[in-house]
């Protein structure tokens, strides 16, 4: 019987020390993600820094990251808005 207990109080306490943080941190990331808008800077899963220029219908945001040089990504690639990041240091 304390085994089994024993067990469920592991669960429980990596459910709060792994997962609980983890589903936190995938809502975050979604929210930032509806809230994007043109003129944000963010940075790609890859490592490229830019502004978002347009934001299309099918899932994909232009990303201006010189100067008359646009990549169309997809938008779940946009990993991290500048602005955000930066409100969340000031914090």
């Amino acid at each position: 019987m304390s085994g089994i207990l024993m067990m469920v109080l592991i669960f429980v306490v990596f459910y709060f020390f792994m997962i609980r943080p983890q589903q936190k941190r995938q809502k975050e990331i979604k929210k930032q993600r509806e809230n994007m808008q043109p003129g944000d800077k963010v940075v790609t899963s890859g490592g490229i820094y830019g502004k978002i220029r347009e934001i299309k219908e099918d899932n994909t945001v232009i990303i201006e990251i010189a100067e008359n040089v646009r990549i169309k990504v997809d938008k779940s690639s946009v990993f991290l808005s500048l602005q955000d990041a930066q409100q969340g240091q000031q914090k």
